[in-house]
């Protein structure tokens, strides 16, 4: 199975100083995921959790929603010439009587903003395929002082991040600012995709309550995945994109954004942020 990280040398050039050194660089490589043994996506990723990252992948596109809609996870054997296993092609075999989306050259799914799809399109494609639709009733509420000690506390759980400085990091907490879970990837709706599957794979979908963080964007593409795994609030450490916004409002999640310490933005659903007496 491939390394999380790799070392190369570099030269470094320091206070006018120059010197030749190896350096810890996060490793990225792609990943098949195949469905029923037909070719589904390939993703660049960092290697490890891919059997979450693949089903939770599959969770995103509304294909499956509870651990028994999954028959088995494999890593595909001879997945080259040679016969050998490069543990880059994995398969997601669905239980009996699991629908089997369309699988064509051209996937006709709905989950990156580059699909080709109008922004009404994308929506209304989230709406009918979520399989918790009742996210827009989900009443935990968090304060906004704890909301603003979450990009501390998911810093300090990134293990990877402290070698390389080149990964993004998903961190799921309770509305009391536990730390459920945290996951690390070169791509952060990779890191996202590892969240979802390991909730996906314990019986804990819809992760009702909980609060994830993001330590980048929140892109169209990161609001429907939290809507997709029925996550009410959905924060990140940068700015949303438009069609997150719109995605926010429709469905019913709380969008957070410029999270850095007490400062923050809350782009919808701000009636689950309770905000410092006086504020308003």
């Amino acid at each position: 199975m491939g390394r999380v990280t790799e070392r190369r040398r570099v030269v470094r050039i320091r206070g006018g100083l120059v010197g030749a050194r190896p350096d810890t660089l996060v490793a990225e490589e792609p990943l098949e995921i195949r469905l029923n043994g037909k070719p589904l996506a390939i993703t660049m990723r960092t290697p490890g959790d891919d059997f979450a990252l693949a089903v939770g992948f599959l969770a995103s596109e509304g294909v499956v929603a509870h651990a028994s809609d999954v028959q088995a996870v494999t890593y595909c054997e001879g997945a080259t010439e040679d016969g050998s296993n490069t543990y880059n092609v994995v398969n997601v075999q669905l239980a009996r009587g699991v629908p089997v989306p369309d699988i064509t050259l051209e996937r006709n799914v709905y989950t990156t903003s580059s699909c080709g799809l109008c922004g009404k399109a994308s929506l209304d494609a989230v709406r009918t395929a979520t399989r918790f639709p009742g996210l827009a009733d989900d009443p935990v509420r968090v304060t906004a002082g704890l909301l603003g000690e979450l990009p501390d506390r998911l810093r300090a759980a990134q293990k990877v991040f402290d070698r390389t400085g080149g990964l993004h990091a998903a961190g799921l907490f309770s509305a009391d600012g536990e730390l459920l879970d945290v996951r690390e990837d070169v791509g952060r709706h990779n890191a996202v995709d590892k969240i979802v599957g390991r909730a996906l794979q314990a019986g804990r979908l819809p992760l009702a309550g909980a609060v994830l963080l993001v330590s980048g964007r929140a892109s169209f593409e990161l609001a429907q995945k939290a809507v997709m795994a029925g996550i009410p609030v959905l924060a990140a450490v940068s700015a949303p994109s438009s069609l997150a916004v719109d995605l926010a409002l429709e469905s019913g999640l709380t969008l957070v954004g410029f999270l850095r310490g007490p400062d923050m933005n809350i782009y919808a659903g701000d009636h689950r942020i309770v905000l410092p007496a006086g504020s308003r």
